[in-house]
């Protein structure tokens, strides 16, 4: 009866109990696994991804929550060699896996198939690595020369400031946000969903939210080119899209036709898209910024 109990206990345990899958969604990391490791002993990326989301579909099925993580095998190979670790086991892919839990790109499996989700992860991986990487610029730009305030962070609040500010501006509804930063080797490019609540009040997503600041930010201390298109959207109204460029430590707006050109103008290959039908190409709103934050003296 005793052994019946501690069965059943760790069944009920076992639903309490959250789960992480280490996935590789590119084919060439696949085959890199494959390569490398002897006893990675999948043979086919499809037939690999059929088994995992399989698996998922059964861990949802006995109540179980899993994370998706994006498995990485040169972060992989790093992450063994700093913690003297053996590569080809699967204890150490377990707990490399259990460590992006904490610090890498995941996304919740809530039944969708991975062709579906898959975009969704590799979304996070690329915001996750661009805050990262335009946390790490910030913070190398030291401090100011005559006032010793650090120019990082006096940054990160001027576009923090400057956030609000279009928030406010703008007005209810949906607003879809982009900010792009030109810097090298590649642009930096941050978007923002803004939707209002029940009372009217803009509700972000707390991670795109900083990522966003901090891409701004970077355009701002190094006072790079770069700029910030908005898209609007409200029940029973046409879409507008503005815009405005960075120039300084402020936001500089774009003309109708300059909007036109940076919204319908494919950023990879440059080549003009065909304009949406229902859509405005407006002029931004006042900001009512004069180009500085209440105690930033830069």
């Amino acid at each position: 009866m005793a052994h019946v109990q501690h069965q059943t206990m760790r069944r009920v345990l076992r639903r309490e109990i959250a789960g992480i899958i280490g996935l590789l969604t590119d084919e060439q990391d696949f085959a890199a696994m494959r390569r490398r490791y002897r006893t990675f002993t999948f043979d086919d990326h499809a037939s690999y991804l059929q088994q995992v989301e399989s698996l998922l579909r059964t861990l949802a099925s006995q109540g179980s929550h899993t994370t998706v993580a994006l498995f990485d095998p040169e972060e992989y190979a790093e992450f063994c060699a700093e913690h003297d670790l053996e590569p080809d086991t699967p204890s150490s892919r377990t707990r490399f896996t259990a460590e992006l839990a904490a610090t890498g790109a995941t996304v919740p499996y809530d039944g969708r198939p991975l062709d579906d989700l898959v975009p969704n992860l590799v979304d996070e991986a690329v915001r996750q690595a661009t805050w990262e990487y335009a946390t790490t610029l910030l913070s190398r730009i030291g401090t100011c020369a005559s006032c010793g305030e650090d120019i990082g962070r006096a940054a990160f609040v001027r576009a923090s400031d400057l956030l609000v500010r279009i928030l406010e501006a703008t007005g209810p509804g949906e607003r879809h946000l982009v900010c792009s930063v030109s810097t090298e080797p590649e642009t930096l490019v941050a978007v923002l969903q803004a939707d209002d609540d029940q009372h009217g009040t803009p509700h972000l997503d707390e991670a795109e939210a900083l990522e966003f600041t901090t891409v701004l930010a970077l355009g701002i201390a190094t006072q790079s080119p770069g700029g910030l298109v908005m898209r609007t959207s409200s029940p029973d109204t046409t879409d507008r899209v503005y815009g405005w460029r960075l120039r300084g430590e402020g936001l500089e707006p774009l003309t109708a036709g300059e909007v036109f050109d940076a919204y319908c103008t494919d950023i990879d290959s440059g080549d003009l898209v065909s304009p949406e039908s229902g859509v405005d190409y407006c002029v931004p709103p006042d900001l009512r910024d004069d180009g500085h934050t209440p105690g930033h003296t830069h």
